[in-house]
């Protein structure tokens, strides 16, 4: 039983692998959603702008590849052109910049200054990554004449932010984003974000009763929204590079439990992780990935005790929503990005974060209730195709995983 067991997940693996090697030559799989930000200080006639964008972002515009050392120039003229600050319908002029500044390692910044000439109402239009990456978010940070700041989430479905006038008796409402928008957000970005799909995937599939189901969707819910809160609160500040790094890993890893549940749950595959895993923590001993040494041994660490837990428990469920807990802080730190780099004011920090957190929720409980009964009900009805899907399901997010790691440490 083994044996043929073993032969059908490396059959249904197999021409999934050739499947997605075709998917992941596609934008929308090789690179998650991507985020750009920036910050508007205006005064009177003038108005200091900001700009950050990730370096894995920028190397979808074909253009860019090719650069080279002149890759500041034309990035900046692509910037000063594709983000506008608007009045009376006609774009600012550019009087100094665009130039670029000091940042991490895996971001770049720019800013520059402009000057309307003419009066009328002011607008910010943004088409950034819009030609390239249709689902892209914009995050635009305003501070008008020394007045409180606001924010706006822009997309392709909203490239224009139309500013208040500066005397507006309530600002900060008919500017901001609203609670529902921020609802919104968190909705798309659970829905869009490949990643966190793939994870709640490859927990589902290995099926169970709704009661332990809960208990893994609870788990992962309540680890991320600590995180989440920590992170966009201030309290936390994880390097964003090897977060996304370990989401990639946690993914791979899950999904190789659930290939080593279908088998005798042998010695083999516990150790061929944990010895990739310290294998990696060497090799970033010597500067190498993104992902810290320390980390990464004591996930190998972690792996061993894991899979011997494992292998002592009849139901495999009662140990999975504390892997589900333990991964959904790591992914809680993804779901802050979105919020951190922001900037919010602090009378607005609790409206964004509870909107965007309660929005990721629907958006996951609406994937669960989508996902979960039809694959029961797909395996009660055809007994004959469980195996295919949870073997088939595993190899696929498997090679996610596997993938989104190795492009996230070492890309």
């Amino acid at each position: 039983m083994t044996e043929r067991r073993s032969g059908h997940f490396t059959r249904h693996g197999a021409a999934l692998l050739l499947a997605l090697a075709v998917l992941l030559r596609t934008p929308a799989l090789a690179h998650d959603r991507t985020t750009s930000y920036s910050t508007w200080d205006i005064r009177g006639d003038q108005a200091q702008v900001t700009v950050r964008l990730a370096e894995l972002d920028i190397s979808r515009f074909p253009w860019a590849v090719a650069a080279g050392a002149d890759l500041d120039r034309q990035l900046g003229e692509y910037l000063t052109t594709h983000l506008q600050l608007r009045a009376g319908g006609q774009p600012c002029a550019l009087i100094e910049g665009p130039r670029r500044l000091e940042t991490a390692v895996g971001r770049r910044a720019y800013e520059w200054r402009l000057r309307c000439a003419g009066p009328g109402e002011l607008q910010i239009r943004t088409a950034v990554l819009l030609d390239v990456a249709p689902a892209h978010l914009h995050f635009a940070r305003l501070t008008r004449d020394g007045a409180a700041p606001l924010e706006r989430v822009l997309s392709d479905s909203e490239r224009v932010w139309v500013l208040a006038a500066a005397n507006a008796p309530h600002p900060a409402e008919s500017g901001g984003t609203s609670l529902a928008g921020y609802i919104g957000l968190g909705i798309e970005h659970i829905l869009s974000g490949y990643d966190h799909l793939a994870f709640l995937l490859a927990l589902l599939l290995m099926g169970g009763t709704v009661a332990e189901v809960a208990r893994i969707v609870t788990g992962f819910t309540v680890a991320h929204s600590i995180t989440l809160g920590l992170t966009v609160l201030g309290y936390v500040r994880p390097d964003t590079a090897p977060v996304e790094a370990l989401i990639g890993l946690s993914i791979a890893l899950v999904a190789a439990e659930n290939a080593w549940l279908l088998s005798r749950r042998g010695p083999v595959l516990p150790w061929v992780v944990a010895g990739t895993l310290a294998t990696l923590a060497l090799v970033a001993t010597r500067g190498y990935g993104r992902v810290p040494a320390l980390t990464l041994a004591g996930l190998a660490l972690f792996s061993i005790c894991y899979f011997g837990l494992l292998r002592r428990v009849a139901r495999t469920a009662t140990l999975r929503w504390g892997i589900a807990f333990i991964f959904g802080l790591v992914h809680g730190f993804g779901f802050a990005a979105v919020l951190g780099e922001v900037g919010l004011p602090p009378d607005r920090v609790v409206h964004a974060l509870f909107g965007f957190n309660v929005g990721v929720e629907l958006g996951q409980l609406a994937v669960v209730a989508l996902v979960w009964p039809t694959l029961a009900w797909v395996t009660r009805r055809w007994v004959a195709l469980r195996m295919p899907i949870i073997e088939g399901g595993s190899a696929a997010v498997l090679t996610l995983g596997v993938f989104w790691f190795v492009t996230r440490t070492f890309g």
